[in-house]
């Protein structure tokens, strides 16, 4: 990991803008696509050709890329109902206990989090929120299963109010269908990549077009959102895994160092970063990384990821470390410091914060409760992490009595008769002369 010391070189360094890259290829996935489509084609490209082949063709179009890109044959793209259940009974008690302790604690939160309707007959206004209709959830999966991200998308969904969640992940393992069962997930499909973004988007014989798409993925997955944003909503735009953590002289190095590679073990591309006050924790948190990375089983991905982007900033003061964590806008943030609550107030742009060491950000991956899809690439500065929010419409009520109406109609007129809108100034003007009825009152 490089060493920084002082406010300015960490600021010089981790200040980050959000913004999109057209990301490069890795020599093999560029071999892979030139394959794939017989001559070479920047990322971009490649997924423009996959949404429009299966806006195109639907069905056809997702099969014969499952068969071409994973060399998976679909009779159906949908995963019967009693193939979860089955996978339910089959995945073992502890599990099934792991899924039901994470699956109330993420339930439990969201209802907390749903915001409430109100209404003010006096003033004439009020607000309801209302829930989307039809959501699609991305899970990845193919080689990694990520049960939790079943959980942690579909619940938040159901608690809003949605009426149907479908979920799209290829080549489902059992615990993922268990979790989607936990999770009360409407349907779910055995399809992955760009086209199963597409096939929600557009929809297909057997995938249902949905109103918005939430979820992590890979390039291509994101790339496919990105493109397809308009026709339906989507959540964000995601990259990356990147944990900043802030320590003072309290901290464990043991812990500070897990924290990180937690992080690091993810991708290559992952973001380890350590802010601290402390010379010599910086000095003892290297050195425990040297020792607990030679114990990991991604021990390649996750020296790689420290080498690439691992970053140790020294400054003066928490306070300091706090500017230069706003300025990264990282997606976990971790306060590991005598006294972590303090600190919450002076952070503005975090995917999540998580206070003090019993409070690690493994806990939120799977079990603490809030989601675990978290804004990154310095998108904390304006994004929020999954949650009810995110599946609910904001839908402003008027109701204005004659009272209110008469108050505030000179206002309306003057101001539409200002933009030459002139009907728009007799309309308000007709209610000040008397035309129209209280609100709340029809004629029979």
């Amino acid at each position: 990991m490089r060493v920084l010391r002082g406010i300015d070189a960490g600021l010089a360094a981790l200040t980050r803008r959000p913004g999109y890259e057209e990301p490069e290829l890795t020599p093999a996935s560029a071999a892979r696509t030139e394959a794939l489509f017989g001559g070479p084609l920047t990322a971009s490209q490649a997924v423009e050709r996959i949404v429009a082949d299966v806006r195109a063709q639907g069905d056809t179009a997702i099969k014969d890329y499952a068969h071409r890109i994973d060399g998976a044959e679909l009779d159906a793209l949908e995963v019967p109902r009693s193939a979860w259940e089955d996978a339910a009974h089959g995945i073992g008690p502890e599990l099934q206990d792991a899924l039901m302790i994470a699956a109330g604690r993420i339930r439990a939160y969201h209802e907390a989090a749903m915001p409430r309707a109100w209404d003010d007959a006096d003033a004439g206004y009020g607000l309801r929120s209302v829930a989307i209709e039809r959501v699609g959830l991305y899970v990845p999966g193919g080689s990694a299963a990520y049960p939790s991200t079943v959980l942690m998308s579909a619940i938040p969904a159901k608690v809003a109010g949605v009426s149907e969640v479908i979920v799209c992940t290829p080549d489902p393992s059992p615990v993922t269908l268990a979790a989607a069962l936990a999770a009360g997930v409407d349907r779910l499909f055995g399809i992955g990549g760009a086209q199963a973004v597409a096939a929600m988007a557009f929809g297909t014989a057997s995938v249902p077009q949905v109103d918005k798409i939430c979820g992590p993925g890979n390039v291509f997955v994101s790339i496919a959102k990105r493109l397809v944003y308009g026709h339906v909503d989507i959540d964000g735009l995601y990259g990356p895994t990147e944990t900043l953590v802030i320590a003072d002289d309290t901290a464990t190095p043991e812990i500070v160092a897990a924290d990180l590679l937690a992080q690091a073990e993810h991708d290559e591309l992952a973001s380890p970063v350590l802010v601290t006050t402390s010379e010599s924790i910086a000095d003892a948190v290297e050195r425990e990384l040297e020792r607990q990375v030679a114990l990991l089983e991604r021990e390649p991905i996750a020296r790689e990821a420290l080498a690439r982007q691992g970053t140790i900033v020294i400054v003066d003061s928490i306070t300091e470390a706090a500017v230069v964590a706003n300025a990264f806008a990282p997606e976990h943030l971790c306060l590991l410091t005598a006294d972590p609550h303090a600190c919450v107030g002076l952070i503005r742009n975090a995917g999540g914060i998580f206070v003090g060491e019993t409070s690690p950000e493994v806990m939120g991956d799977y079990a603490a409760g809030p989601s675990h899809v978290m804004p990154t690439g310095a998108t904390a500065r304006f994004a929020s992490s999954l949650g009810v929010h995110t599946f609910l419409k904001h839908v402003p009520i008027v109701g204005l009595s004659s009272k209110t109406a008469r108050e505030i109609g000179p206002a309306a007129s003057a101001l539409a008769r200002a933009e030459g809108l002139t009907a728009h100034a007799r309309a308000a003007e007709m209610r000040l002369e008397g035309a129209g009825e209280p609100s709340g009152r029809r004629r029979p």
